[in-house]
């Protein structure tokens, strides 16, 4: 039996590796060739099992749909294997008579503008997850440009397009599971494309059986708000031990919320909810060693995929009729994995781990595990990172040593006399510090290697209150608390845009600043377990009103402890607020690897020289500390000088 290139929606690809040799043995779906093109990597999947005869193809080779690359010695089964591929093959006469028959009816309308849907094509596998959506409503495509990419544990592919024309309307989202004929989004032509009609007639039969499917996609929805099992995920060590568990039966969750925090003598784990959903049951106690598998709690579900659902429903009637219930099902199990995954690295990780030489499932179990592949050592032919690498790079990381943070704090610790005994002097109590505490000693003791200085200067914002006690009834009606650090964080994004390095970052050489595309500001939060650092994003791009919203939301999550590690990543500059408390002043420490930080103490009325009298103004302390091997004295200087002027006249910055 012989094995051929599918069709994987590129016209030729290049043979990058052969995975069998003659001789072996292989099943269905083992993967015997990998193909690469300049828009997918596919590993093609043997479509039998049996003994590989001989090799078609070699390394380099270009390949198209059809071409052969293995031939198999099956058993007796193959040829009854054969028989159905055979008989498929005329099947899709009549839809395509019907659909070359269409065009004509149709020529008059399609001449002005037409819809046209763009669907997943033969990607060579039953199913993938939409991993990331290239195009936005309102986007101009052309014929071939990308729109969607699509993966699965066999193929990394981006979808091209098949016509020319404007984004209407985009009908699946990142984290849906798709297979062939589910309509990816649907595009406007203008002038006349009767060619781009075809696809359309030819789904349109397919979808008369639609109102019998209807009643499956409502029967397949309660599926996911069913129980759920949340499960220890691969942690890298044979046990840990459940060292706090941070929610209770009736909690109400969402997904990659942290549920319990696991730890072990070299690690400490904070296992997210892969779903969404209401704590029905808690199945492990504080102190139980648990291990991969074990079950942690019961989640009553709450599904996004039923508005999948349609997608399905609405994909060619044969093929998705007899799938029509399982897909829900996959779709839960993927979408957790994806959007999980795609938060562990950043933009410009995944860009470099693009660069090294890896297969798709490789790429996908990096993300999930937030590995940058170029310092995983390569096992596979030609310095190919295998997903055993990875493995095995993850479970060293865990088991060694404890890397820069942990480092710093052995050293700051090794540092210092162990204390003395107090037993003479009355004994002592002890008391444990809070979790977040003792997760945060390995961060601040990164500030013993940073020179730090502080700036001190005073802003007069008594217009800007006024202001504020103008504006805060109307905010207050809205439910929206307007406090003086929206205006704050405002002028500070406002000024982040022009003195780039305040919001960049030393690079690992010591030669130069990485200067960020976009500001995320940090912004500290007291709690009753400690201070954290909640992440704002862009607020530059919004209005006070905005900022002001999101500053209450994150905030209440902070103290909920219902912050999700998205929610504390990606900061370049922080603003730290002593509010009510009281105080003239303080020095904030810097927060590695940021370079700067912003502290606000309490405003006062003062008097303030005019020339000729007092006058009584309400004036805000300032300290703004800096790591001084980016930034001189002078540069803190002019930045907080700036930053007064914004405050004492908020209108400039609409100058």
């Amino acid at each position: 039996m012989q094995i051929t290139t599918p069709d994987i929606g590129v016209d030729k690809a290049t043979v990058a590796e052969i995975l069998v040799k003659v001789g072996d043995t292989v099943a269905v779906d083992d993967s015997v060739v990998l193909l690469e093109s300049d828009k997918a990597s596919v590993e093609v999947p043997s479509t039998a099992a049996g003994v590989v005869k001989s090799i078609s193809v070699a390394l380099g080779d270009n390949v198209a749909e059809g071409t052969v690359l293995i031939e198999l010695e099956t058993e007796d089964a193959a040829p009854a294997a054969e028989a159905p591929k055979a008989e498929a093959a005329p099947a899709p006469q009549p839809a395509v008579a019907a659909a070359e028959q269409a065009p004509p009816a149709q020529a008059t309308p399609a001449a002005a503008s037409a819809a046209v849907d763009v669907q997943v094509p033969d990607i060579g596998v039953e199913k993938a997850t939409v991993a990331e959506i290239l195009v936005k409503v309102g986007d101009t495509v052309d014929v071939d440009d990308s729109l969607v990419l699509l993966e699965s544990d066999k193929a990394s592919v981006e979808v091209p397009s098949t016509v020319a024309g404007t984004v209407e309307s985009i009908a699946i989202q990142a984290g849906d599971s798709v297979k062939e004929g589910v309509i990816i989004l649907t595009v406007k032509t203008a002038g006349s494309e009767p060619a781009a009609e075809a696809p359309k007639a030819a789904s349109a039969p397919a979808a008369a059986p639609a109102p019998v499917e209807a009643p499956a996609a409502a029967q397949a929805a309660p599926v996911q708000t069913g129980a759920i099992e949340i499960a220890v995920p691969d942690l890298g060590v044979d046990k840990a031990a459940v060292a706090e568990i941070l929610v209770k039966v009736g909690d109400t969750v969402e997904k990659d919320q942290s549920i319990v925090v696991v730890e072990s003598d070299k690690a400490t784990v904070e296992v997210p909810s892969t779903a969404a959903g209401v704590i029905k049951a808690i199945h492990v106690e504080l102190g139980q060693n648990v291990s991969e598998g074990l079950a942690l709690v019961t989640i009553e579900g709450e599904s996004s995929a039923p508005a999948a659902a349609p997608a399905a429903a609405s994909a060619p009637a044969p093929k998705a009729e007899t799938k029509a219930q399982p897909t829900p099902a996959v779709q839960s199990a993927a979408v957790p994995v994806s959007e999980q995954g795609a938060d562990k690295l950043t933009k410009a990780q995944n860009d470099a781990n693009g660069k090294v030489y890896a297969g798709p499932a490789v790429r996908k179990l990096a993300r999930e595990l937030g590995v940058i592949l170029s310092e995983v050592k390569a096992s596979g032919p030609h310095a190919r990172v295998m997903k055993e690498d990875i493995v095995a790079y993850v479970k060293t990381r865990l088991t060694a040593p404890q890397a820069a943070p942990a480092a710093a704090s052995a050293v700051q610790a090794s540092a210092l006399p162990k204390l003395p005994s107090f037993d003479a002097f009355g004994g002592v109590e002890e008391k444990m510090l809070t979790r977040l505490q003792q997760v945060s000693i390995p961060q601040l003791s990164l500030n013993n290697f940073i020179p730090q200085v502080t700036q001190f200067d005073l802003a007069d914002i008594t217009e800007l209150e006024a202001w504020r006690n103008d504006l805060k009834g109307g905010f207050k009606k809205d439910g929206i608390s307007l406090t003086i650090m929206a205006f704050i964080i405002k002028a500070v994004a406002h000024l982040l845009k022009e003195e780039r390095e305040f919001a960049g970052h030393l690079a690992d050489d010591g030669k130069s600043v990485l200067l960020r595309n976009e500001i995320h500001m940090g912004i500290a939060v007291a709690t009753p377990d400690g201070l954290t650092v909640p992440v704002l994003r862009n607020p530059d791009q919004k209005s006070i009103k905005q900022i002001a919203v999101e500053l209450g939301e994150l905030g209440q999550k902070a103290r909920d402890k219902k912050l999700s590690p998205k929610d504390l990543q990606g900061a370049n500059f922080t603003i730290s607020s002593l509010g009510a408390i009281g105080g003239t002043a303080f020095t904030p420490l810097v927060n590695w690897p940021q370079v700067a930080i912003l502290g606000i103490s309490p405003a006062t009325m003062q008097p303030v020289w005019n020339g000729e009298g007092f006058d009584p103004k309400l004036m805000l302390p300032l300290s703004l500390s800096y790591d001084h091997r980016v930034i001189n004295g002078a540069d803190a200087a002019r930045f907080s000088n700036k930053l007064t002027k914004l405050l004492k006249d908020i209108r400039t910055l609409l100058i």
